[in-house]
């Protein structure tokens, strides 16, 4: 009996995601020239990346996003964050998925519905497929400056964005929504990737063990993996701020918890993704503890990789 080797199945993302099919190189090429360099063929005989260089990674985002939603000019500091697309695409989606339901089951689009990011990063992407994919304006804020003045270049920059995401930086680092939301801002939804290390040291740990296991299944495919020895930044990148934060992601989330009371009547619907499944049940009670009556918790797929946010509001009478 023989066995055929087949690439591992995969779970499909959101219906509205446009990167549910394999990445179309010839056309990304054709697209973005600068792509061409870093695709190989892989042990299943189709054409990919090295998922564990940043630089190719920074050229297929750069790829995506002028392809998909006409950003041409795209760009992020070196060490800065640089995420995969396709998940960030499912955030969105799913977030006007939930819009709907407090829309009469319509997903609202056009410039009147707001987003805030809570940690834009230089990288920008979320406001950028959100006002790309439904015309939705964002604010992006972050304590970061250089993130803030990079993602402020991306969104003036590209003709696609002008008008519609707006950075502010966020002054006080014991603050979330504090300093950012203003008396007269209204927000049909927040949404954030906060950073679940606890110290500079865990996320340091974290990052070198995510190289070894990308030198291990490299290794695996039969590919040379000698150029990134002793490397220990992670292939998407990051700073601080990005990485880790004090008492890390439950302590970030049970903050912003406490802290979205205060802006009850200007947000619509408050979001957060949640890396570590034990820290769901334990916002749930926190929201409870703080009398909230609305809670939802949004499970997603990338591949083999499954995340999800949790979405609280105090409208009365959500039917979910």
């Amino acid at each position: 009996m023989t066995h055929s080797k087949s690439a591992p199945t995969k779970t499909p993302m959101h219906p509205r995601n446009k990167h549910n099919a394999n990445y179309d190189f010839p056309a990304l090429i054709a697209t973005s020239p600068e792509l061409k360099a870093f695709v190989e063929t892989n042990q299943y005989g189709n054409e990919s990346i090295n998922f564990s260089d940043p630089l190719a990674v920074k050229a297929l985002n750069k790829a995506l996003l002028t392809h998909f939603y006409d950003v041409p000019f795209w760009d992020i500091p070196e060490g800065y964050l640089c995420p995969p697309i396709p998940g960030r695409a499912d955030y969105i989606h799913n977030i006007a998925d939930l819009l709907a339901i407090t829309n009469d089951g319509e997903i609202p689009t056009g410039k009147n519905v707001r987003g805030l990011d809570i940690g834009v990063g230089a990288n920008c992407v979320y406001p950028i497929i959100g006002h790309r994919e439904y015309k939705w304006n964002f604010v992006g804020s972050d304590i970061d400056l250089q993130a803030l003045k990079m993602a402020s270049f991306i969104a003036n920059n590209n003709p696609s964005l002008k008008k519609g995401i707006e950075c502010r930086q966020q002054k006080n680092e014991e603050n979330i929504f504090r300093g950012i939301i203003k008396p007269q801002d209204e927000f049909a939804f927040t949404m954030c990737n906060p950073p679940f290390h606890a110290s500079e040291a865990e996320a340091t740990a974290g990052s070198e063990r995510k190289q070894q296991n990308l030198a291990t299944n490299k290794s695996k495919k039969g590919h040379a993996y000698n150029e990134l020895k002793g490397v220990k930044k992670l292939n998407f990148g990051g700073q601080k701020a990005e990485l880790w934060c004090e008492g890390g992601e439950l302590a970030f989330i049970t903050k912003m918890a406490k802290e979205s009371c205060e802006f009850a009547l200007q947000v619509q619907w408050f979001t957060t993704l949640i890396s570590k499944k034990e820290n769901v049940e334990a916002l749930h009670q926190e929201l409870a503890r703080l009398g909230v009556k609305t809670i939802k918790t949004v499970d997603m797929a990338q591949g083999q990789k499954i995340s999800r946010f949790v979405a609280w509001t105090f409208q009365a009478n959500v039917n979910l």
